[in-house]
């Protein structure tokens, strides 16, 4: 477990505005683990070859994704976008 926390940049209306709630409870989850990765997390989803930056993470069976930032010297993700395909 680490001290990391997660966020949503730059607001949760503007990220996650006009989603289910379905799709806004597994990016919340998703969220909570990558936290729980810590500096890990930045090495998680796209781009492969390389860690940090903009990251993205599929979402529900490849039916949307997030995108995040993880921020060492915050020590938080945030959740900057989700593209979700209806």
């Amino acid at each position: 477990m680490t001290d990391w926390t997660w966020d949503y940049n730059p607001s949760e209306e503007y990220v996650t505005g006009g989603l289910p709630p379905g799709v806004v409870a597994e990016v919340e989850r998703l969220a909570t683990e990558l936290a729980a990765l810590g500096h890990e997390a930045m090495t998680v989803g796209r781009p492969v070859d390389r860690e940090g930056g903009l990251r993205e993470f599929d979402i529900l069976a490849g039916r949307g994704f997030i995108s995040f930032l993880a921020v060492p010297r915050h020590q938080s993700i945030y959740v900057c976008s989700v593209t979700w395909y209806s």
